[in-house]
C-alpha cells in the first residue's frame, strides 16, 4: 500500500513554467483546480497578495507571550499563588534539597539565604538544625524540631497508662540457677515429666528454650537458658525477663562458687529468690548446713528467721516438687503479676538462631499484649513479619498471650538474646527503627569503647554517683581476698568501690555480660579472658584490665576513685591593709588610700572589708596603684591606692584582708 503524500505548504510551492522540462505524463494530466471554502483557501495558489499577507496560521507567538512563558518557567512574577505557611519537621541534620522540599521552596532560594549568612552550600550539602530552623522561620514557616531518637517514641506502651479493668493475671516467669552438678537439669526434667502429658514431652525444650507447666489450673513459665545469661543479658539491655529465681543447692555439697555467683546475679537483678535444697534422697544430705552457709551470703531463709522461702526437694524421687510449685505460685501471688492482655504485643527475645531451611528463628517471651500471625515486630536491629508461631509443645498456634513463650518464624536477620521486641503498624516504621538502631551501634563502635576506666570516671563525675562498680577475677582465692580487702579500705563516705563479683579463674563471657549490665570494669589479676569473653568485651566496649602486681591494681583504682572526689577549696591568707583616707575620683569612684600593715596585697586576689572586725563585703580588687602606676603587689609598710569591684561603701579606719583561694584535688 503506497504511503500518503506529505502535504506541502503553498508558500513553498514554485509555479511550473511552460518551458520547464517536466515529464510528459505530468504535462498530459494537469491538476484541475477545485473550489475551496473557509480556512482551506489558504492552501490555494501562491500569489503576490497571499505571499505578502500574513494569516493567523503562519503567525508565531508574540514577544510578550514568549516573555510571559519564560518568566513562568523561571518562577518570576508569580503573584497569583498565595504564600502558604507550612509546619516543617527538621531533624538534627538535613540536606539543602530536603529542606527546600519540605518547605515547598526552590533550592536556589535556600542556597541564596545560606550565602547571605556566609555559608557556601550545594543542594546535596547538609546543614544543622539551628541553621535550617532560622531559614524556615525567615521564609514564614513554623518549625518542629525532632531528633533521630524520636523514631523510637511510642514504640513501647507505658504500663502506668494501663486501666485497671484491662489488666489480667499472668503466669510467673521462673529461672533456675545454681552450681554445676547440683541437679538443675534433673529438677527441670522432673518438673516437666510431672506436669506435662507424656506424649507431649521429650525433645521440646531443647529447641524452644522455655516452656510452661500447669499446677492446679495455674501456669508457670520456666526459662531453660543458662541462669546467669538469662539475668545479665536481659538486664544489660534494660529489660527484665525473670520474676522469680529458684536457687538450686545440693544438700550434700553445700554452697559452691557458682552458687555464690548466682546469688549475686539474682540480687543485682533485684528479683526474689526461692532456695531449692536438692538431692534430699542422699544419706549424707544436710539441709541445715546449706541454710547456715547461705547466711554468709546474706540469703536468710525462713527457718533462720529470714524472708527467703526454701523447699527441700529430690529430683530423683520427685519428693517436694509439688511443694516447690506451690511456693512459686505463692511468691507470684505476693508479686501481683498483672498485665494488659489486649493490644499490641511486647516482650523479649530469649534466644535466636539461624535454622537451615527455616531461616532466622527466635524464641520470644510475650510480656504484654497478644502476638498474632501476620504482625510486624521489631527486635533490636532486626524486624520480622510473623509467618508462623510454634509453642513449647511443637504445635503451630495463631496467637500468644502474656508470659507465653513461642518460636517466631519470619525474621530478616538473627536478633540478639535479650532484645526487646514490639509490634509496629507497618514495614516502613519497622525499617525506620531498625536503620536508626544500626546507625547508632555503628557510631558507638566507631567512637570507641562504651566503658573504660577514664570514661567511667568522667561519667560518674557528671552523674554525681559515688559508686565505682568492679568485677574482679584472680588466680587464687588469697589474692582475690587481698584485693577486695585493699579496695574496701579505700572507700569513704563520698566514694566507694562496689565489687559486683570477685571470683577465682579466667574471665568468662558471664563476667563480661555482668560488667556490661552494670557499667563496670573487669579486672584480671594473673588471669586472662578467653577468646569468647574477649570478643564480647570488644563488641560491647567493656574494658578488661590485666595486672600482676597488686599495688599497681590498687593504685589505678585509687587514682580513678580520687577523680570522683570534689576538689577542696583552700584559702591562704596574704596580708592586711588599713584605710587611711578615702578619695573621690571622677570616672573611677571611691578609692581607698591604704597602708599595708601585714604581709602583701596582690591585684586580682580576694579581699574582705572589715569594720570593727566584722566582714562587711567580700570581693575582688578592681585596681591597685602605687602613686600613679598600676602595680601587681604592694609589700608591708608601703602605701597604695585600692578600689573594689562593684562596691564603694568604704570608710577611713576600715581594714582590708587580702587572701588567695586555691583549688586542691583531693586524694584517698
Amino acid at each position: 500500500m503506497a504511503a500518503a503524500p506529505v502535504p506541502v505548504h503553498p508558500r513553498f510551492v514554485r509555479p511550473l513554467k511552460r518551458n520547464s522540462k517536466t515529464p510528459a505524463a505530468l504535462r498530459a494530466q494537469p491538476e484541475r483546480p477545485t473550489r475551496r471554502t473557509g480556512d482551506d483557501s489558504a492552501r490555494g495558489r501562491l500569489t503576490v497578495s497571499t505571499a505578502t499577507t500574513e494569516n493567523d496560521r503562519d503567525r508565531g507567538p508574540s514577544l510578550a507571550a514568549m516573555r510571559r512563558r519564560r518568566d513562568k518557567k523561571m518562577g518570576r512574577n508569580q503573584q497569583d499563588a498565595p504564600k502558604l505557611s507550612r509546619e516543617v519537621v527538621i531533624p538534627e541534620v538535613i540536606t539543602v534539597a530536603e529542606l527546600a522540599n519540605r518547605m515547598a521552596e526552590r533550592s536556589v532560594t535556600v542556597i541564596k539565604m545560606l550565602m547571605q549568612q556566609g555559608q557556601m552550600a550545594t543542594i546535596n550539602d547538609v546543614v544543622d538544625a539551628d541553621t535550617a530552623e532560622l531559614i524556615a522561620q525567615e521564609l514564614g514557616h513554623t518549625v518542629r524540631r525532632v531528633s533521630d531518637a524520636d523514631v523510637e517514641e511510642g514504640l513501647y506502651d507505658i504500663p502506668a497508662d494501663d486501666k485497671a479493668e484491662d489488666l489480667t493475671d499472668r503466669a510467673p516467669v521462673v529461672t533456675i540457677m545454681g552450681h554445676v552438678d547440683h541437679g538443675k537439669t534433673s529438677l527441670l526434667d522432673a518438673i516437666r515429666e510431672a506436669n506435662v502429658v507424656s506424649g507431649e514431652a521429650g525433645g521440646i525444650t531443647q529447641h524452644i528454650g522455655a516452656y510452661q507447666v500447669e499446677k492446679d489450673g495455674a501456669k508457670i513459665t520456666f526459662l531453660d537458658t543458662p541462669g546467669h545469661e538469662a539475668f545479665t543479658a536481659m538486664r544489660a539491655r534494660g529489660a527484665q525477663a525473670t520474676d522469680i529465681a529458684v536457687l538450686v543447692v545440693a544438700a550434700d555439697d553445700g554452697v559452691m562458687p557458682q552458687t555464690i555467683e548466682s546469688i549475686k546475679h539474682a540480687k543485682a537483678a533485684g528479683v526474689p529468690i526461692i532456695v531449692a535444697i536438692n538431692k534430699m534422697d542422699k544419706p549424707e544430705a544436710n539441709p541445715t548446713r546449706v541454710r547456715t552457709e547461705l547466711l554468709q551470703h546474706e540469703v536468710f531463709v525462713e527457718s533462720m528467721g529470714g524472708e527467703v522461702l526454701d523447699v527441700e526437694v529430690s529430683a530423683k524421687t520427685h519428693n517436694g516438687l509439688d511443694k516447690l510449685l506451690e511456693t512459686i505460685q505463692l511468691q507470684a501471688e505476693v508479686l501481683e503479676l498483672k498485665v494488659a492482655r489486649d493490644g499490641r504485643a511486647e516482650g523479649l527475645v530469649i534466644e535466636a538462631k539461624l535454622d537451615k531451611g527455616r531461616g532466622a528463628v527466635a524464641t520470644v517471651l510475650v510480656q504484654r499484649g497478644t502476638l498474632k500471625i501476620g504482625d510486624i515486630l521489631v527486635a533490636g536491629t532486626e524486624f520480622a513479619r510473623v509467618r508462623a508461631l510454634i509453642n513449647d509443645k511443637g504445635e503451630q498456634v495463631k496467637e500468644a498471650g502474656p508470659s507465653v513463650p513461642v518460636e517466631v518464624l519470619g525474621f530478616n536477620g538473627v536478633p540478639s538474646a535479650g532484645d526487646r521486641f514490639s509490634v509496629v503498624e507497618n514495614d516502613a516504621r519497622a525499617r525506620e527503627v531498625t536503620e536508626y538502631r544500626q546507625r547508632a551501634i555503628r557510631e558507638k563502635t566507631a567512637g570507641g569503647g562504651a566503658t573504660s576506666l577514664e570514661q567511667m570516671m568522667n561519667q560518674l563525675k557528671v552523674a554525681g554517683i559515688s559508686k565505682f562498680p568492679l568485677v574482679i577475677k584472680g588466680d587464687v582465692q588469697g589474692s582475690v581476698e587481698a584485693i577486695v580487702s585493699s579496695l574496701n579500705k579505700l572507700s569513704t563516705d563520698e566514694v566507694s568501690a562496689q565489687i559486683l563479683m570477685a571470683g577465682v579463674g579466667g574471665i568468662t563471657e558471664s563476667d563480661v555480660t555482668l560488667a556490661a549490665a552494670s557499667n563496670a570494669i573487669v579486672i584480671g589479676f594473673n588471669v586472662r579472658a578467653n577468646k569468647q569473653a574477649s570478643d564480647l568485651a570488644t563488641r560491647d566496649g567493656i574494658e578488661i584490665r590485666y595486672y600482676n602486681i597488686i599495688y599497681d591494681l590498687v593504685d589505678d583504682v585509687k587514682n580513678a576513685m580520687s577523680g570522683l572526689l570534689k576538689p577542696e577549696r583552700r584559702e591562704t591568707f596574704i596580708g592586711y591593709a588599713t584605710i587611711k583616707e578615702v578619695f573621690q575620683i571622677t570616672k573611677v569612684g571611691k578609692v581607698a588610700g591604704c597602708q599595708v600593715t601585714e604581709g602583701i596585697v596582690e591585684r586580682g586576689a580576694g579581699v574582705r572589708l572589715l569594720r570593727d572586725n566584722v566582714v562587711i563585703h567580700e570581693g575582688k580588687l578592681k585596681t591597685l596603684k602605687r602613686f600613679k602606676d598600676e602595680v601587681k603587689e604592694v609589700q608591708v609598710g608601703q602605701e597604695c591606692g585600692m578600689a573594689f569591684e562593684n562596691y564603694e561603701d568604704i570608710r577611713a579606719g576600715d581594714q582590708i584582708e587580702c587572701f588567695r583561694v586555691e583549688t586542691v584535688q583531693r586524694t584517698l
